[in-house]
């Protein structure tokens, strides 16, 4: 999987040092108390830079436990390279999180490098991953970048419960064409006007639902639709331990509406120091789908701390202190 370099440009900041020249002995003597004087502004002057390249990096996150889950990894990951972070988790959604980056708020944020291209170009039509990488960095701020993407995914998916998929014999998303009309879909409101949504599911595969159900972000809402029969069909994330457990039914996106959704770090690049660029590039070089599917369900499904599960986590892979 093609990977993305991060900026190797970074802030050099002086050491505040003075040359002074002086002739004659009077003029050392006022020399040396001047030089003395300048070398102790120097010196603040190189605490004060020292003290802003060590100032805390703020590791933020949207309103959901995976994301709230990779926060806890980058933060951790971070302080073993010792970098000071400050948390602030469940934010709000992507226009407040991007808002908040582009302001210096913030200084990192996990992203999913699809659905972020699709907040900035909502006529986005980029699928492959290296193509999707290139146009958000196109569209991106000059302050802000995206690193090195993971190979982890979670991507949106269609599911139906598996009575549903039984009876009308569904595996792909083209499937539903017959049926369509009479079921809900359920999501959260910006599925609804999104091109990865309803409008891409009526352009791409011809589907028009016979009502939208606003729910929660592939949150307990959404499931609990789908289990009580409110929605038929609802857009979850790829990685939701509900499917699992409840036997859920993942029909496969067999037109491509849904591209790719890697997880990427977004940050403010000029607040972010080289090791600290260098330490979320060896979390995405670790990550994988089935790693990231696991660890949130000892999150949701085993009510484990999230701060103990990204430890354990980024211990067993070398990244943890």
């Amino acid at each position: 999987m093609q990977r993305r370099a991060a900026s190797p440009q970074r802030a050099v900041v002086g050491d505040g040092r003075a040359q002074l020249r002086t002739t004659g002995s009077k003029t050392r003597v006022v020399g040396g108390a001047l030089a003395l004087a300048l070398a102790a502004t120097g010196a603040l002057s190189a605490c004060s830079s020292s003290s802003k390249s060590g100032s805390k990096v703020t590791v933020a996150s949207a309103a959901f436990p995976e994301n709230a889950l990779l926060m806890e990894i980058y933060a951790q990951a971070l302080e073993a390279k010792g970098i000071s972070v400050e948390r602030k988790p469940n934010v709000g959604q992507r226009d407040v999180l991007y808002q908040q980056l582009k302001s210096d708020s913030i200084t990192v944020v996990p992203e999913y490098n699809g659905a972020l291209l699709a907040y900035l170009d909502k006529t986005a039509t980029e699928t492959t991953q290296a193509a999707v990488d290139s146009a958000v960095s196109a569209k991106l701020p000059s302050n802000l970048e995206i690193l090195q993407p993971a190979a982890a995914q979670d991507n949106d998916s269609l599911v139906v419960t598996q009575a549903l998929a039984t009876k009308d014999n569904l595996k792909t998303i083209s499937d539903l064409a017959p049926y369509a009309k009479d079921l809900v879909i359920g999501s959260a409101p910006e599925f609804k006007t999104r091109q990865q949504g309803l409008l891409g599911l009526q352009s791409q595969y011809g589907l028009s639902f016979k009502d939208f159900k606003a729910l929660d972000n592939s949150g307990p809402q959404t499931v609990s639709a789908l289990q009580h029969g409110d929605a038929q069909v609802v857009d979850l994330y790829s990685t939701t331990p509900a499917i699992k457990t409840n036997g859920f039914v993942v029909l496969n996106d067999d037109k491509g509406l849904f591209g790719v959704q890697n997880v990427v770090p977004l940050v403010d690049k000029k607040n972010l120091p080289q090791n600290g660029v260098d330490a979320l590039n060896a979390v995405s070089a670790k990550l994988d789908t089935t790693t990231l599917t696991s660890l949130l369900e000892q999150v949701v499904t085993q009510k484990k701390d999230p701060a103990d599960v990204a430890k354990t986590w980024l211990t067993s892979v070398g990244l943890g202190k």
